[in-house]
C-alpha cells in the first residue's frame, strides 16, 4: 500500500485549516472556529506521521547512497544507521495504516449501556452492581461522566437492570468492546457449604441518538404512565409517574421510574428509545455489510459470552481474543479495564488490516 499519497491528502486539508484557523475573522463565527479547531487538532497525527515517514524514507535513500561510495568510513556508519532504519519503517507504516483505517462514526459519540441480570438469581444481580460500578468508576479514570438513567433492585441491594449513560471523549469506541454476556464463578456470601456458583449478565452498549439521527413521528408512539415500584427514591409509589413508551411500528420499548417526575421520566425514556432505534437501525446496516462484521472484534451477537470473571483464582479471561489476566480485583473496581480493552482495540485493528488486505 502506497502510504504518502493518501497522507499526503490530508497535510493539504491541515495546510488549509491552519489558513483559515490563521484568518483574522476566523473567530466572529465561534461555532465554525470549534469545529475547524477540533478538525485541525484530529488532522495533526496525521501530518506529523507524513513528516516521520518521509524523512525515514530520504534518510533511507541518502545512506544506501552513502553505501555505493568509495569511503569505507562512511560505509560502515551507513550501514550501522541503516540497520536502524530499515524496521523502523515497516513499524511506522503498520502505525499509519491503523491510522487510516475507516472509523465508525459513532465511535466519538456517548454510550447508553444496559445491564442486566440474568442466570443466577441474587448473585447474578449483585454481579450486575459490580458490573455497573465498574464502568461508572472506568467513567471516571477517564475523565468520563457517568449517570444512573434508570435502576431496578432487588431487596438485598442487588441490580436487575440498569440503564447507564456514559459521556465523553470516544467513548462509544472503548466501550463497545463490552456488550455480550459477563459470567462470573465465585462462592456467594450466602453460600454455607463454599461452593462456587457460576452466574452471568448480558451488557448492551448502545452509541447514543442524535437528533438528527432519527425521526420519531409521534402518532407512532404509546405511551403508558403507572406507578413506579421497588427501590428508586422518594418519590416512587406516590404518584404515577413512571414512563413507558412503545414504538409501535418496531415494538421496541423504552421505560423510567427513577426520575423525581413524570416530565424527566418520559425525557429519559424518549432518549433511550431513540437511541434503540438507532441501534437497530445501525444493525440492519451491519447485516448488509456481514462479511466485514465477521472479521471485527466486540460486534457480534449479544448473546454470546465474552468474558468470564473467576474470583478464586481472580482470573479475568476475555474468550474472544484469549485474554486471560490475573488481576481481577483491579479490573472489577475500574481502575485496570483498560488491560482488557486495549488488547481488544489491538486485536480489531489487526484483524481489519487483514481484511483490507484481502479486498
Amino acid at each position: 500500500m502506497d502510504i504518502l499519497p493518501k497522507l499526503a491528502k490530508v497535510v493539504d486539508r491541515h495546510t488549509e485549516l491552519e489558513n483559515m484557523l490563521g484568518q483574522p475573522d476566523a473567530t466572529n463565527d465561534m461555532e465554525r472556529f470549534t469545529k475547524l479547531n477540533k478538525e485541525y487538532a484530529e488532522v495533526k497525527p496525521y501530518v506529523e506521521a507524513y513528516h516521520e515517514l518521509s524523512g525515514l524514507y530520504k534518510e533511507k535513500a541518502d545512506l544506501e547512497e552513502l553505501l555505493k561510495g568509495d569511503d569505507a568510513d562512511m560505509k560502515e556508519m551507513a550501514d550501522a544507521e541503516l540497520k536502524e532504519i530499515i524496521p523502523a519503517i515497516p513499524a511506522l507504516e503498520e502505525k499509519i495504516q491503523i491510522m487510516l483505517l475507516p472509523k465508525d462514526e459513532a465511535d466519538d459519540r456517548n454510550v447508553i449501556i444496559e445491564i442486566r441480570a440474568g442466570t443466577g438469581g441474587d448473585e447474578a444481580a449483585l454481579f450486575a452492581g459490580n458490573v455497573m460500578r465498574m464502568y461508572t468508576r472506568y467513567a471516571e479514570t477517564r475523565g468520563w461522566k457517568a449517570e444512573i438513567m434508570d435502576i431496578s433492585e432487588n431487596d438485598i441491594g442487588g441490580v436487575k437492570e440498569v440503564v447507564l449513560q456514559l459521556m465523553g471523549d470516544g467513548v462509544f469506541g472503548r466501550m463497545k468492546y463490552e456488550s455480550g454476556t459477563h459470567r462470573v464463578q465465585r462462592v456467594p456470601e450466602t453460600e454455607s457449604q463454599g461452593r462456587i456458583h457460576t452466574s452471568a449478565i448480558t451488557v448492551a452498549v448502545l452509541p447514543e441518538a442524535e437528533e438528527v439521527d432519527i425521526d420519531i413521528n409521534p402518532a407512532d408512539l404509546r405511551i403508558d404512565v403507572y406507578r413506579a415500584s421497588g427501590a428508586g427514591g422518594q418519590h416512587v409509589n406516590k404518584t404515577e409517574s413512571a414512563v413507558r413508551i412503545t414504538h409501535v411500528p418496531t415494538g421496541i420499548v423504552a421505560q423510567c421510574q427513577d426520575q423525581s417526575s413524570q416530565h424527566k421520566n418520559k425525557a429519559t425514556a424518549m432518549k433511550v428509545l431513540a437511541t434503540r432505534l438507532y441501534d437497530a437501525q445501525r444493525e440492519a446496516l451491519d447485516k448488509e455489510r456481514s462479511d466485514a462484521r465477521k472479521s471485527q472484534v466486540g460486534t457480534g451477537d449479544r448473546s454470546a459470552r465474552i468474558r468470564t470473571y473467576n474470583y478464586p483464582q481472580s482470573r479475568v479471561t476475555d474468550h474472544r481474543i484469549n485474554l486471560t489476566l490475573h488481576s481481577l480485583d483491579a479490573i472489577i473496581a475500574g481502575d485496570s479495564l483498560d488491560d482488557v480493552i486495549e488488547p481488544l482495540i489491538a486485536e480489531d485493528q489487526v484483524r481489519r488490516l487483514a481484511a483490507l488486505g484481502d479486498e
